[in-house]
């Protein structure tokens, strides 16, 4: 009887020890709930070539080739869905309206809409870069590798030549990548649609410093005697000696006739 009261204390206090072990050695509960996603990046600010081009300038001819050669969504489309960006060359207004030879009115659709793309290179560029874009030689656009443009940096100002044309960037309308639009003050006219025979236009010759007229050597000889104190002192003793030589000889004429007489 003993025996087995001692038996079943035992085993329950096996059972009370395996209990608390297992408690102890179970391993921590692990969570079945996915960690939350990180958030995505914001979207880059949707850039409207239009309406930048519509409120600055004026630039209302280029945004007509724009729109008319259908040219604006080639450039909306790289400016928001590409990693690129743009960089585009506007003339304002004015710019068109002087140019008279070549004349744009006798260009086809095509070449209206070729002329449109070579205002445009397929990469943003702020005005720092085109310091290093000077270096690497001529820089082709959206019209193709035939219409290159070239740049040079002198001090910050941005010059371009596209043979026809010698320009500059005259401001910057909106510069923040990844679109660059910058104002010159006139129309890039490439080589493939005007051709290599580019009229010599002189450059304008300096102003002459206008002397003052020299004096003839008349004057100079009658101002230099005027002037002269030896040329008026000299003057005034011959005129006194003839003087006195005239007294002298009526002198001499009036004892003749008293003479006679």
């Amino acid at each position: 009887m003993e025996f087995s009261v001692i038996f079943i204390l035992t085993n329950t206090l096996l059972l009370i020890i395996s209990s608390a072990f297992a408690k102890t050695a179970s391993p921590p509960s692990v969570s079945l709930t996915p960690a939350p996603a990180p958030a995505p990046a914001p979207a880059p600010d949707f850039v409207n070539l239009t309406q930048l081009l519509t409120v600055a300038g004026p630039f209302h001819t280029f945004l007509k080739y724009l729109q008319s050669t259908k040219v604006i969504e080639t450039f909306q489309n790289q400016a928001n869905n590409t990693e690129e960006g743009i960089t585009i060359f506007v003339p304002k207004d004015k710019a068109f309206s002087d140019l008279k030879k070549p004349s744009l009115s006798k260009l086809t659709n095509d070449q209206i809409k070729q002329l449109t793309l070579f205002h445009a290179l397929p990469h943003f560029y702020s005005l720092a870069d085109f310091k290093n874009l000077s270096e690497t030689g001529s820089t082709p656009t959206f019209a193709g590798a035939d219409y290159t443009l070239n740049f040079t940096d002198d001090s910050g100002t941005v010059h371009i030549s596209s043979g026809w044309s010698i320009t500059k960037v005259t401001s910057a309308v909106h510069s923040t990548d990844p679109v660059a639009i910058y104002q010159v003050d006139k129309v890039l006219l490439p080589e493939a649609i005007f051709g290599t025979d580019i009229p010599h236009v002189p450059a304008p010759a300096p102003t002459p410093d206008i002397a003052p007229a020299a004096d003839s050597p008349t004057q100079q000889t009658s101002d230099s005697r005027s002037s002269s104190p030896s040329f008026s002192h000299d003057f005034s003793s011959s005129y006194k000696i003839m003087s006195y030589g005239i007294l002298a000889n009526l002198a001499l004429a009036t004892f003749a006739v008293m003479l006679i007489l």
